[in-house]
């Protein structure tokens, strides 16, 4: 078993060099030793920000990841954080640009090195649909766990006992995800609730085709032996985290230009944070930490359950991303707290991963 800090030798690496690209990108910005330390210094604050707002986002990962066969767990570890870096925190933004403002990506890329005010002034305009989209796919995967009549354990146990009640009526998940955004409509300019009502309906239905696909290629795999990984929900899994990690990332992204318009600094902020994601997951799934930690993941699923929320009330004021983390990080640190309450009055009851 390897010690917490062997987990981490990536990302250290990793936060060597990228704080120290951010120094270079700072001095050719602007040509002086406090600009490199500027960038320098941003580029840490934001890796801690992508730190704060995704260790939910890690404790789901590794639930899904058990799960999953070795090929494709490293495939989400290796090829996921390809994605997760490049994609969310580089083309994902550049996306939002190429669509809002109907450039081309090479325009948009331009747009992002000479222009960075600009630039930040886009991506925050379409905030709305992307917190709209992201807020009702989270939703959906907090209260698909709540709702799942297999949970046995309970933390919050009144309101868990009766929202797995809840769950024994069909659809009733999407339906609270419907009331949701017809009380965010309510409250809505007209001008904004059809871009509001497309992107949230977008959310539920990727949900629902990412659910989907999983279901499919677990029956299409059977039992066959030459296809056990799908069998075992290897690629709807591995698709499944992407698209969760993408959702996760929205309210960093968004967040991160507010400390900076430099599209380069935040992808090396956010990049250095995704890294350390990444190996909490690993150290959480190889350590047996979530069967050791009772309510650990309950604490993870209420977190992203108020982040759905607060996306949603983002598309009708502003919400500071450190009150998101704060949030987040409460409910996941009294969650540890009962936790480690439940484990002394029950060492003998203690699962084994």
């Amino acid at each position: 078993m390897k010690s917490t800090l062997r987990y981490m030798t990536w990302p250290f690496v990793v936060t060597a060099i990228g704080l120290v690209l951010a120094g270079l990108i700072g001095l050719q910005y602007q040509s002086t030793a406090g600009g490199a330390l500027s960038f320098f210094l941003i580029a840490a604050v934001l890796a801690v920000l992508e730190i704060s707002l995704s260790f939910d986002n890690a404790i789901v990962n590794a639930n899904k990841l058990k799960q999953m066969t070795p090929r494709w767990q490293r495939r989400f570890l290796t090829w996921g954080i390809v994605i997760a870096v490049f994609g969310m925190r580089v083309l994902f933004p550049l996306l939002v640009v190429v669509i809002a403002a109907r450039l081309g990506p090479i325009e948009a890329l331009r747009l992002a090195a000479t222009q960075p005010v600009e630039y930040s002034r886009i991506i925050h305009e379409a905030h709305l649909p992307i917190a709209g989209f992201g807020g009702a796919f989270l939703m959906l995967v907090a209260l698909n766990y709540f709702f799942d009549q297999s949970k046995d354990v309970d933390w919050i146990a009144g309101v868990e006992g009766a929202l797995r009640k809840l769950g024994e009526i069909r659809g009733m998940e999407v339906g609270f995800v419907l009331v949701c955004m017809m009380t965010v409509m309510h409250f809505l300019p007209a001008e904004k609730e059809h871009s509001f009502v497309i992107s949230a309906i977008w959310g539920v239905i990727t949900y629902l085709l990412v659910e989907a696909l999983g279901h499919i290629l677990d029956r299409w795999g059977g039992g066959a032996p030459s296809a056990g990984d799908v069998a075992r929900g290897g690629f709807g899994a591995f698709l499944y985290l992407e698209v969760l990690d993408a959702s996760f990332s929205f309210d960093g992204v968004i967040g991160a230009f507010a400390l900076t318009q430099n599209l380069f600094l935040i992808a090396i902020g956010l990049g250095i944070g995704a890294m350390y994601v990444r190996s909490m997951t690993v150290m959480l799934v190889e350590k047996g930490t979530l069967a050791q930690f009772r309510y650990l993941e309950h604490g993870a699923f209420w977190s992203i359950f108020v982040l759905s929320i607060i996306m949603f009330v983002q598309t009708l004021r502003p919400i500071p991303e450190y009150i998101t983390g704060l949030l987040g990080a409460a409910f996941i640190a009294v969650a540890f707290v009962n936790s480690l309450s439940w484990r002394r009055r029950h060492p003998d009851r203690i699962r084994p991963d």
